[in-house]
């Protein structure tokens, strides 16, 4: 099924988003929350990344939950409540609640839990039913944002025809990189941009994927899956060389909501079209 938007042709197909790893590496929010709900800005990260598909016009979701998945349920079973002013009226005999400026997405969302120690790969194989007999989805991971033009992305999978593209990225050094010669050093660049392309997530999968996933929990997607659709020239990959990033420590999450907290929100392209 395709829907037009502004004379753009946009597929009606699922987002899958992995929602269900520990994040060791985040222990000072992870140890109270799953990771895609820590905060960036006033919203749970998962927010900001459905929030990127609903501005392309993808707005049905199925998130593979884990580590702490009733929390990432309970937010949006409240969703009303925790996003938005409202009255409660009790006394009554009954509770009334009157939300105000009620600006609720429309959003379709499928809680799937696939267990609490599970690799990535056996995540995606075991929501192979809620994904039934569409051709293809898109998938991402629950720790990262980006201003990816997901119908550019869209556009470039079906040139290609492959069972999957991913988005490959280029994030800077963490460390600063030393030219040198003869014992000396004769530049000095502090963390540059890699210029190697990296996994960013973002990807668009077609429903052969699940012919090289597991759903026994051991399946990692980042190993033998990928390394074979690679191998057998079924990986494709869209260059992004504008703004990523990922959340994988409590300094790359301050890193972010510095960024939130000067204004520049470069992922947050929903808010650049509304000022525009």
């Amino acid at each position: 099924m395709i829907l037009r938007i502004k004379n753009i042709s946009i597929p009606i197909m699922k987002v899958v988003i992995l929602c269900g790893g520990q994040g060791t590496r985040l222990r000072e929010e992870t140890e109270y929350r799953p990771k895609p709900l820590v905060m960036v800005g006033n919203r749970p990260m998962l927010w900001h990344i459905m929030k990127l598909y609903s501005h392309y016009g993808y707005n049905d979701f199925v998130l593979c939950l884990g580590y702490k998945g009733e929390m990432i349920k309970n937010y949006f079973l409240n969703y009303d409540e925790l996003a938005h002013d409202f009255t409660l009226h009790l006394g009554s005999g009954k509770k009334e609640v009157l939300h105000h400026q009620n600006t609720t997405p429309r959003w379709s969302i499928t809680f799937a839990d696939t267990g609490q120690s599970c690799e990535t790969g056996s995540r995606i194989a075991r929501i192979r039913q809620y994904i039934g007999d569409d051709e293809e989805f898109m998938l991402t991971y629950g720790d990262a944002v980006a201003d990816v033009n997901l119908a550019d992305l869209y556009k470039f999978h079906q040139e290609r025809g492959k069972t999957v593209t991913v988005t490959g990225v280029q994030p800077p050094s963490p460390f600063g990189v030393m030219a040198t010669n003869e014992g000396l050093v004769k530049a000095f660049t502090e963390k540059p941009q890699s210029e190697d392309w990296t996994n960013g997530g973002f990807f668009v999968c077609n429903n052969k994927i699940f012919d090289y996933l597991s759903s026994d929990g051991t399946t990692v997607f980042e190993q033998e899956p990928l390394k074979r659709l690679a191998s057998e020239g079924e990986l494709a990959i869209y260059h992004h060389r504008n703004f990523w990033h990922c959340v994988d420590t409590f300094k790359h999450l301050e890193g972010l909501n510095a960024y939130y907290q000067k204004g520049n929100r470069p992922w947050m392209i929903w808010e650049q079209k509304q000022n525009s």
